[in-house]
């Protein structure tokens, strides 16, 4: 909305502070205008005001011809400067600075933001203001040109201060555009960019103080990723693949994991580089992809997983150093288990600097391991030959080449004891809060190490299959005599073995060593043995560490968005890294509880399916990105393909049913039930998400499709305009309309903004996204339209003419009954009678409701309450505000009366009231409301409930297409309406009521709507009662013309200024007209004066014919002193049909 003509009480107050930081900087007062506080960054050419030398002379150390301001309009410039643009101004901190100057820090030529050295120009550090008094504009030297038009700057696409630089806020439109007479918009973030909560917690996350540790791709990403994919299979589960699966399938099961993970590391690569990654790994890829629901799903089982996970790889740790001390207890597995983790929390906790520098150390002896393996392989020793290992050969490389499945094991179940090896791929992005440049570093790092660990473990595969046989007996004395060399078939009788007797008679092997008996073979063959054994340590603490370091990362940036209430404790940060110490502890306490289990067996399988449904979903987000087509999909990294996303996606879900069925349904269920929670608690987020651009995709194709179709019959449904005002004035109108459109039709709350003000079109913007939100919040699935316009008339023609889309457009209106048509202006009542009329003229039914105690409501203060809490800012509570309605918009719900709170005025935004709202603070006490307001609110709240067992009243007087039946048909199948039956009540002659009865009951039965009974009203056209008709012709006398008691032309003068007046011979030709509505009023009474609701034919006027007084009377006469009642008339086109 539009800043106020003159600075309100609250700027000026928010400006002395800010000037007074200002001058207090320097030691002097800035000449001529202040700038206020902080807006965007400028270069100012100010007035070059020497205090040793005030002469003439000092105009020559102006810029380029620009001239000083005089002293004499300082005073009147500042005074007009306040509320305008607001500059920033960078003291030098030193205060080294000429004390004869103010020294600004902005733009130089609007693209490069000065730094402190560049300061001090050769003009001696003097940088001169310059102030047009009479544009009131402070101007920044853009090519050479004063204007305040700023040139594209990275630093106005920030989202908040961050490490990189701070965030400026360009020129607004208004700032611009506007007339120079009048005042800007108050500010706010352009284009729409103000900070969710979730958004300003991030916000402060990046504005981190200076120290933080930020790690590059190697250290950050690489070694991480590593380290997590080079496990202890590496070392004790890789030999016995190649013995059960053979060389070749051995090198499938790798290449398999590792065209799941590629394709998973693009993906990841890909969103990674579309924008900026904070902190949250996994999570924060996933929920600013596919929405909070998702991401909230995935981000707390993969934090859970991590955690869990540290306890996998801890136990297997201790089960390592209780096997070489030679004792087997499983209370020595938990106490080296719990002094192991104790240990590497404590790593954890003393910074990411600590930890690096220990993942480090564990490459080095972990790479020194794998080397290790590779030289003893090519130094085959006598001593190891009866182990099986005999150096590389190719008897033996063929032998095992091929595949020896013993027991019940299979190519499915060797894949799935290996895939957990492949599953450290996103070690490095879960800490991508503390890369320096994630956007780098994670797809090289993620990609490089993917690749260096797939060469290795093939490599691995392929060694082990070529210098070791499957079994031996480890005895040396099972060498082979001459006289049986010829008949031995096996690789080892090559070198004088034979260990065929390690196969017994009943089939099964009892041979300790070879690929298929002995876990450790690899460091049999290694050059040093204890090598091997450190760098089993190592991968396994290597792991673990990294795990503990990723779940706090991921449950931190979780708790931050506040998906899940409860959990906010666990969002803050420690140190100069952020560090989240509450959610190492309680990583270290789910850690704990499992170590002490000290049997992972059944949990390992559901901690690999939850981290294979993290890949699935960053792989299907990738997919859904691409889909949705959204111009902000525009990831740097263009090597990725959305088919290939997709079957990631598939393979991902696959591999998770063959590693283990049951678990993956449990990570389905749990995904699908967080989600489920997600989605209906709503999180007030907005992302940006994939998910919101493919439905606004299909939403648009799906409108062009829908255009490219003929109505039928069959799918009519009542779209309605409903001319509410602002939608919280008038809640009974739109609760009951809601009530018929709620997941049936479009509901469109009209608002027409009326005076005779300069129309505010960003106020009309805001006041439309506020009350948007408004209506969603309350549940309530419509659409506000506002419109200015001169009058009521036109601007519902607007919006009979503009609104909607496609064949997503309203065909009803609907209006609140004026029941104050008597009190003012007839020409109003001429307005409104002409609304009907027009939208007949569009071909729209028309809908009439009246409520007896009234519809606006916008005149309690006391209906805070129908306002979410979120349209409530604080200090707004004990604020009531006297309006002069001269001055005010005429709207058309006129939401303001003498008296109204500030949460109802259309000029309230981000807490300011326009200034021709006088402000008045009072105690907000509860006030008793007077009988009548206190029945008007009440009753505003009537369709809200759930109504009780009674009738709809359907008073089918005249076929207008059957709208008056559809809606109250549509009214009953709701859940609030359900206990309610339709009673049809119709015209008919007395002496054939039995047939009109029988005729609507056969109608009615085709078109398959229940009702509870059908009412001949016979004395339709009796002469309704004398007082009755005496009360009608006195409501009508003040509006009569009485052309008989004038002169011709003097009526006619008073009948062209005043057209709505009633003529005699007017009155006398619709006599029996006027007759039939005082009638039905009277049967209205006498039938359905206890119906929950009458839903009734209303009567039509000729246009031109009868005048809008009389009109407005037939409507009063019909629907006065009854329950709640819809006049209703359609286009005369049908809505209902009984065709199949």
């Amino acid at each position: 909305m539009s800043a106020p003509s003159s600075t309100p009480p609250v700027q000026e107050e928010k400006q002395a502070p800010e000037n007074e930081g200002l001058a207090g900087n320097t030691g002097l007062e800035i000449a001529g205008p202040t700038p206020s506080s902080s807006r965007f960054q400028v270069d100012l050419v100010a007035e070059a005001a020497s205090a040793a030398d005030k002469t003439p002379s000092t105009d020559s150390t102006l810029a380029s011809g620009d001239k000083a301001t005089p002293e004499g309009s300082e005073p009147a410039a500042g005074g007009e400067a306040k509320g305008r643009f607001r500059v920033v101004n960078f003291m030098d901190p030193s205060g080294a600075s000429p004390p004869e100057v103010v020294p600004a820090e902005g733009f130089q030529n609007g693209d490069t933001v000065m730094s402190e050295g560049s300061l001090h120009s050769s003009t001696g550090g003097q940088h001169h203001y310059h102030y047009d008094t009479h544009t009131n504009t402070y101007y920044l030297r853009t090519f050479g040109h004063n204007t305040i038009d700023a040139v594209p700057n990275i630093d106005f696409y920030r989202q908040s201060a961050a490490p990189l630089g701070d965030k400026l806020i360009r020129p607004t439109l208004s700032e611009l555009h506007d007339e120079l007479d009048k005042e800007p918009f108050e500010d706010g973030f352009a284009n729409g960019d103000e900070l969710s909560p979730a958004e300003e917690a991030a916000a402060k996350e990046a504005a981190e103080p200076k120290g933080a540790v930020k790690f590059g791709w190697i250290k950050g990403v690489l070694v991480r990723c590593m380290l997590n994919i080079w496990g202890v299979m590496l070392f004790i589960r890789m030999s016995w693949i190649v013995g059960q699966a053979g060389i070749v399938l051995s090198c499938v099961i790798v290449l398999m994991a590792t065209v799941v993970t590629t394709i998973t590391g693009l993906s990841t690569s890909a969103i990674a580089t579309n924008g900026f990654v904070r902190g949250g790994g996994a999570y924060y890829l996933i929920s600013r992809s596919l929405g909070p629901e998702f991401g909230g799903s995935i981000g707390l089982i993969f934090a859970f997983a991590n955690a869990v996970a540290v306890a996998m790889y801890v136990v297997g740790f201790a089960e390592t150093v209780v096997e070489l001390l030679g004792v087997n207890e499983i209370n020595d597995i938990r106490i080296i288990g719990t002094i192991t983790i104790i240990l590497l929390l404590g790593i954890s906790m003393a910074g990411m600097e600590w930890e690096a520098k220990a993942q480090i150390f564990l490459l080095v002896v972990l790479i020194t391991a794998i080397f290790n393996y590779f030289i003893g392989s090519f130094i085959p020793l006598k001593s190891k030959e009866s182990q099986g290992f005999f150096g590389y050969d190719s008897a033996i490389m063929m032998e095992n080449m091929g595949p020896d499945f013993r027991g019940t094991e299979s190519f499915f179940s060797v894949f799935a004891i290996f895939f957990p090896a492949a599953t450290g791929i996103l070690a490095g992005a879960n800490i991508s809060g503390d890369l320096s440049d994630p956007q780098l570093a994670i797809p090289r790092g993620t990609l490089l190490a993917i690749l260096i660990t797939g060469i290795v473990y093939l490599g691995v595969a392929i060694s082990t299959g070529s210098c070791i046989v499957r079994d031996a007996t480890g005895n040396g004395n099972d060498t082979l005599s001459t006289q049986f060399m010829a008949n031995c078939t096996d690789a080892a009788c090559k070198f004088g073995y034979d260990f065929s007797y390690c196969k017994g008679d009943d089939g099964h092997y009892n041979c300790r060593y070879g690929l298929q008996n002995d876990f450790q073979v690899m460091s049999i063959v290694s050059g040093f043995s204890p090598i091997i054994t450190a760098g089993i340590f190592s991968a396994t603490l290597s792991s673990a560490l990294a795990s503990l370091v990723s779940a706090p990362k991921v449950f931190q940036a979780l708790c931050k968005d506040n998906i899940y209430p409860g959990l906010e404790m666990f969002a803050k940060g420690y140190g100069k890294n952020n560090e989240p110490l509450r959610g190492y502890i309680l990583t270290f306490c789910i850690a704990l509880a499992f170590i002490l289990i000290a049997q992972l067996n059944i949990i390992a399988p559901i901690i690999s399916n939850f981290f294979l449904a993290s890949y699935a979903l960053i792989n299907f987000s990738v997919f859904h990105a691409s889909l949705a087509n959204s111009p902000g999909w525009r990831p740097s990294f263009k090597f990725y393909n959305m088919w290939v996303s997709l079957a990631g996606a598939v393979l991902c879900c696959v591999v998770m049913f063959v590693i283990n069925w049951w678990a993956a349904l449990m990570t389905n269920v749990i995904v699908m039930g967080l989600y489920i929670y997600v989605s209906y608690k709503k999180p007030d987020v907005n992302w940006g998400s994939s998910t919101q651009a493919l439905t606004y995709h299909q939403a648009l194709t799906h409108s062009l499709h829908l255009s490219s179709v003929e109505d039928h019959i069959k799918n009519f449904r009542p779209q309605c305009l409903v001319m509410t005002g602002y939608p919280n004035s008038r809640p009974a109108l739109l609760h009951l309309v809601h009530a018929f459109t709620k997941n049936v039709g479009l509901m469109i709350c009209g608002h027409v903004r009326t005076g005779s003000r300069r129309p505010n079109f960003k106020e009309l913007s805001n006041d439309q996204t506020r009350y948007q939100r408004w209506l969603l919040k309350n549940e309530t699935k419509a659409f506000y339209t506002p419109v200015f316009a001169d009058d009521m008339r036109q601007g519902t023609q607007y919006l009979l003419q503009a609104a909607g889309l496609g064949r997503l457009r309203p065909n009803t209106l609907v209006i609140g009954y004026k029941s104050d048509w008597r009190d003012g202006d007839m020409m109003n009542v001429e307005t409104y009678i002409h609304m009907i009329h027009d939208a007949f003229d569009f071909q729209y039914g028309s809908v009439v409701f009246r409520l007896k105690e009234g519809l606006d409501v916008s005149h309690i203060s006391e209906q805070d309450d129908l306002l979410s809490s979120q349209e409530k800012t604080s200090g707004m509570k004990d604020v009531v505000v006297s309006i002069d309605m001269k001055d005010s918009d005429g709207d058309s719900s006129k939401p303001l009366s003498k008296a109204t709170s500030v949460q109802n005025s259309p000029a309230m935004q981000k807490g300011q009231v326009e200034c021709l709202f006088t402000p008045v603070v009072v105690h907000k006490s509860p006030q008793r409301l007077n009988v009548a307001d206190q029945r008007l609110l009440d009753a505003s709240q009537l369709f809200k409930r759930k109504q009780g067992k009674g009738t709809v009243d359907v008073w089918w007087l005249f076929d207008d297409g059957g709208l008056t039946l559809l809606i109250p048909y549509l009214l009953t199948n709701k859940k609030k309406w359900k206990d309610c039956k339709i009673r049809v009540f119709i015209g008919g002659k007395i002496n054939r009521i039995d047939h009109d009865r029988r005729a609507m009951a056969t109608l009615l039965s085709k078109f398959r709507i229940d009702f509870s009974d059908i009412n001949v009203l016979g004395d339709i056209n009796t002469k309704p009662k004398k007082e009755n008709v005496t009360a009608f012709e006195e409501m009508i006398e003040p509006y009569r013309l009485n052309e008989d008691d004038m002169e011709q032309d003097t009526a006619e003068a008073q009948k062209a200024s005043e057209p709505w007046r009633i003529t005699d011979n007017e009155l006398e030709l619709y006599r029996a007209k006027t007759n039939r509505q005082i009638r039905l009023n009277e049967l209205l009474k006498e039938h359905s004066s206890t119906a929950n609701l009458i839903v009734m034919s209303m009567p039509l006027a000729r246009k031109g014919a009868v005048s809008s007084a009389l009109y407005m009377s037939w409507l009063e006469t019909l629907s006065k002193d009854l329950p709640p009642l819809l006049l209703v008339r359609g286009n005369h086109q049908s809505v209902l049909t009984f065709y199949s």
